[in-house]
């Protein structure tokens, strides 16, 4: 493999709000070898980005999310636009954002204080999509990149970026103010809506609860129970004898029994009806 330091410095547009934010943002970069970055320019808001965009190229935005005015999402949606479109990682306090920022197409998402080693990872990964691009000999990304056909589900935790494959989860089950996010082997917590992904996962998943999401192929067998909030623990499933009365779904895989309410026990046996 080449070495990423046969690239040049890769070119980067600094936008935060925050003085001090971008100078140890600067500090950082200064540190980071493999490969080398440019601070080409700063900007300490989304139009004073866009305006220095107009006449400037870089190859990378290191962006804000938060800041008066347009926010970092609203700038990241115009990049489209460029007639080559820098990569962007987003840099922030604020991690209930990254659904928002992955849709957009951001390579990274790292929250503050950013450590050197995420960031050094995040640009190694922007290092070799620009050397794809390049070798590609296209203008635009979205022509010399195809998308990635696997849907992921960005979860941040402990300021690590954790990416788990959509067709890998088996349920979201909200949980106080978050969201269980279950796979076969490891349960991740989620900031934001179970209505949200509701709307955005329609046809796919299944709405069995007001607390819980189901993929439709995960959905084994539905019967006159209801889990006790013991079912959902990780001491294991609850066997279907030590259940109250209601409806359940069991999930494959965990063998997990989660409650139906009444009002979508028609559509679960419609699924599964489906699905035999």
């Amino acid at each position: 493999m080449t070495p990423l330091l046969t690239q040049p410095p890769l070119r980067a547009l600094l936008v935060d709000d925050e003085p001090l934010a971008r100078a140890r943002m600067r500090s950082l970069l200064a540190q980071c070898k493999d490969p080398q970055v440019t601070v080409v320019a700063e900007a300490g808001s989304s139009s004073q980005a866009r305006a220095w965009l107009r006449d400037n190229a870089c190859d990378l935005l290191l962006l804000d999310v938060q800041m008066p005015g347009d926010d970092g999402l609203t700038l990241a949606a115009t990049l489209r636009a460029l007639p080559v479109r820098p990569w962007v990682v987003f840099v922030t306090a604020h991690p209930q954002h990254a659904l928002q920022a992955f849709d957009l197409e951001a390579l990274d998402y790292l929250t503050k204080p950013v450590r050197l080693e995420r960031l050094q990872a995040a640009l190694v990964r922007v290092a070799q999509r620009q050397r794809e691009r390049e070798a590609l000999g296209q203008v635009q990304p979205e022509v010399a990149l195809p998308q990635e056909d696997e849907e992921v589900v960005p979860i941040v935790e402990r300021g690590r970026l954790v990416r788990v494959p959509l067709a890998e989860v088996l349920y979201f089950k909200a949980e106080l103010k978050y969201l269980t996010v279950r796979t076969a082997t490891a349960r991740h917590t989620l900031e934001g809506s179970l209505n949200d992904w509701e709307q955005r996962l329609a046809g796919r998943f299944l709405r069995i609860h007001r607390n819980a999401l189901v993929a439709k192929a995960a959905v084994r067998e539905l019967d006159r129970h209801a889990p006790s909030d013991e079912a959902h623990g990780d001491s294991g499933p609850m066997p279907l004898d030590a259940l109250g009365d209601g409806w359940a779904v069991r999930v494959a895989l965990v063998n997990e029994w989660l409650a139906v309410s009444r009002r979508q026990v028609a559509a679960v046996r419609e699924a599964l009806r489906v699905g035999a």
